[in-house]
């Protein structure tokens, strides 16, 4: 918690502000102690947004949906008002830790402790239900542990259930893996979207990772809608009782009333909150650092010098990690604009990732796009813009930010909603690549080799280490993984940038063609020159597995559950642990006797995208058959990308152009201005270089 600062308020209708627990694009939040000394968490709206009426009304809208519910799982509201033309909202405050943050520090829980999980949820989401409200946004972040049990937070965007949702046109109020199928598709959501929610966080709980999971929102939501939850880590007990929850039509998942006697918690289940184990040791040691400081003074209100140096003693943490803040931090889902969580100034606080803004998909049924031969070329979103070096690695969408090579040297970062400037990084080497840390920082090669980190959003420069890098592979939640100036691997410590390892490769990683990566179950995946793909240990560098692919160019292979995709001469499957053979595509050769190289994978669902030689094709991701491919009219070893209902190419009129999934069919194109030389998409948006000019198209 930080001390109050120039212009904040000491003082909200009866609570006396003590200090910033943190701030956010919509609005700032204090500690606070009303006239008797008990603690409560005050937010108050940002003072440049409160003249937007949209957002008052769904501030002061949280107060209201929460103090329509009566139940002991959520978090109390105290009270609210509009004091100087800005809206407050009190609460109680509630120490503990978030259960996403508790999985994340402790693990996966066992099952006795989901199973009183559940039932406590499932009491919470009947009395949400008995409201006439529904949450519309369960998920590990906004439930609070508390040693009474798990608390229910944030009601930003809950609703009645015959009500409309204040969100933005063309926006989604869904959190990704969380919101059920009929959210994702824009349908009308009753009680069963809260229990598709409380099934995946159930899931989450259980197994320490998401029961729909991909490599971006897009392919998230399109697991959620069409492919199986993957409950491969959850006890066969808890799988039973997990699944039905998590059913794609809301008529075949139970009421929320059914699910405490399935589960059957344990007898004297709430005790698992507050005995036994460091989860429960944690929840403890907070909530008795409150107790103490609001305490100290007795009747009276303790001084902010003393709250701060007593917090600060004790060890006592309230952060925008944890507790009741949590859900207060984070920027408007549906602004699109503003900085998440607490300002941060050390080279190791990094501010949480900010919300992907989404354009809005085109609707052929409006007349905001038409197809056929005779149809108008695709109108960019914005650009072409002449601002990228003619050599830049592909462009990199990281959130609300396309980062690429800059004209001039450097890298830099552009909004991806107007192609405006953010920021820019003129000391770094571009063609060491940059990387997305946790979609938090970007990480690439400085003067030296060094390994500089900077913030995605904004470009404030964060840790360094001496690594000697010559490039940037790939991150996981541990490390930064590189190639260092003569050829070896190494691990750098996103904790304390430190060298966790530094390992001998068997292949040659001084190509001009640079080596490419991807970290996932414990391996450093990696693509080199020569068709090489090599499998390491995170831990150490120890090689683990390694094959001869054949690829012309390095990518880095693709990931989904336990399994690994990449090209070559054919296409291949393994199991990411230990190399084993999935499956490979049968050999194909022309009639000239000539074979063609796949590209690397895009998966989605049930399906792999690449282009094969001129050929861009869809195989099963369960066998690699094909289930269809297009004309030969495509540009070889280059990527396939699925964004919005198509999968875009490029072709060699040269066009960027969008095909129909399903059966391959080409709808529409857009003539670029010049030789692509980067494509990759996110957010709705596709994003296209060509020698020197960056370009975003929209999709639908």
């Amino acid at each position: 918690m930080n001390p109050l600062g120039t212009g904040d308020p000491l003082r909200l209708g009866p609570y006396r502000l003590l200090g910033v627990l943190g701030e956010g694009g919509m609005g700032k939040v204090y500690f606070a102690q009303d006239g008797s000394g008990r603690p409560a968490a005050v937010k108050v709206l940002r003072p440049e947004l409160a003249h937007d009426q949209h957002l008052a009304q769904r501030f002061v809208r949280e107060a209201q949906m929460a103090q329509a519910v009566t139940s002991k799982g959520v978090a109390r509201v105290l009270g609210s008002q509009m004091e100087g033309g800005r809206p407050w909202i009190a609460t109680e405050f509630l120490a503990g830790p978030t259960l996403d943050e508790a999985i994340r520090t402790y693990g996966a829980m066992d099952d006795p402790t989901v199973r009183a999980l559940a039932s406590a949820l499932a009491f919470t989401l009947h009395d949400i239900h008995a409201a006439g409200l529904i949450h519309r946004d369960l998920k590990p972040a906004n439930i609070v542990l508390t040693s009474a049990g798990p608390r229910v937070i944030d009601f930003g965007i809950a609703r009645p259930e015959h009500g409309l949702t204040l969100t933005t046109t063309g926006q989604v109020p869904v959190t990704p893996g969380y919101g059920a199928p009929e959210q994702i598709l824009g349908q009308r959501v009753g009680p069963p979207a809260d229990v598709f929610s409380l099934g995946a966080v159930l899931a989450f709980a259980s197994s320490g990772r998401r029961a729909f999971d991909a490599g971006h929102v897009a392919a998230v939501q399109y697991e959620v809608v069409h492919g199986e939850p993957d409950l491969t880590l959850v006890s066969p007990a808890l799988q039973q009782l997990i699944g039905p929850c998590l059913a794609k039509d809301p008529g075949l998942r139970p009421a929320p009333g059914q699910i405490p006697s399935a589960f059957a918690p344990p007898k004297c289940a709430d005790r698992i909150w507050r005995r036994g184990g460091l989860l429960a040791d944690d929840i403890k040691s907070r909530e008795t650092g409150i107790d103490r400081v609001t305490a100290m003074d007795g009747p009276r209100p303790v001084s902010r010098r003393r709250l701060l140096t007593t917090l600060a003693a004790g060890g006592t943490v309230l952060a925008a990690g944890g507790g009741t803040a949590a859900w207060w931090l984070r920027r408007d889902e549906n602004s699109g604009t503003g900085t998440e969580g607490r300002k941060e100034s050390g080279p190791f606080d990094i501010p949480p990732a900010v919300t992907t803004p989404n354009a809005p998909l085109l609707d052929p049924n409006k007349g905001e796009i038409t197809f056929g031969i005779d149809a108008p070329p695709i109108k960019p979103l914005w650009g072409p813009l002449n601002i990228t070096a003619d050599n830049s690695p592909p462009p990199k969408p990281v959130r609300d930010v396309i980062v690429f090579g800059a004209r001039g040297g450097g890298i830099a970062a552009h909004s991806v909603i107007d192609g405006k400037p953010r920021w820019t990084a003129p000391d770094v080497d571009a063609s060491g690549r940059y990387i997305s840390v946790s979609d938090r920082l970007i990480a690439a090669v400085g003067p030296g080799g060094k390994l500089l980190t900077f913030v995605a959003s904004t470009g404030e420069r964060k840790w360094t280490a001496p690594a000697q890098a010559r490039c940037v592979l790939a991150s996981d939640d541990e490390a930064v993984y590189l190639v260092t100036q003569d050829g070896r691997l190494r691990s750098i410590s996103r904790s304390d940038a430190s060298i966790r390892w530094t390992a001998p490769s068997p292949v040659n990683l001084l190509t001009e063609a640079r080596p490419r990566g991807r970290a996932a179950q414990g391996r450093l995946l990696m693509s080199a020159s020569g068709g090489h793909v090599v499998a390491f240990d995170t831990r150490d560098g120890r090689k683990v597995w390694q094959v001869t692919s054949g690829q012309t160019s390095p990518y880095p292979p693709q990931v989904t559950g336990e399994n690994c995709y990449f090209g070559g001469r054919d296409l291949h499957a393994r199991r990411i642990s230990d190399g084993k053979e999935i499956w490979t595509t049968k050999p194909h050769k022309n009639y000239d006797g000539t074979r063609e190289s796949w590209a690397d994978p895009t998966l989605i669902g049930d399906s792999a995208f690449a282009m094969r030689g001129r050929w861009a094709q869809r195989a099963r991701l369960s066998d690699g058959t094909t289930m269809w491919k297009q004309e030969p009219l495509g540009i070889a070893d280059t990527p396939v990308l699925v964004q919005g209902s198509c999968v875009w190419i490029l072709n060699i009129y040269p066009e960027v152009q969008a095909i129909e999934p399903e059966e391959g069919s080409p709808l529409i194109s857009y003539t670029p201005r010049g030789k692509v030389t980067g494509f990759d998409a996110d957010g709705n948006r596709v994003f296209v270089t060509t020698e020197g000019w960056l370009t975003a198209l929209p999709v639908f």
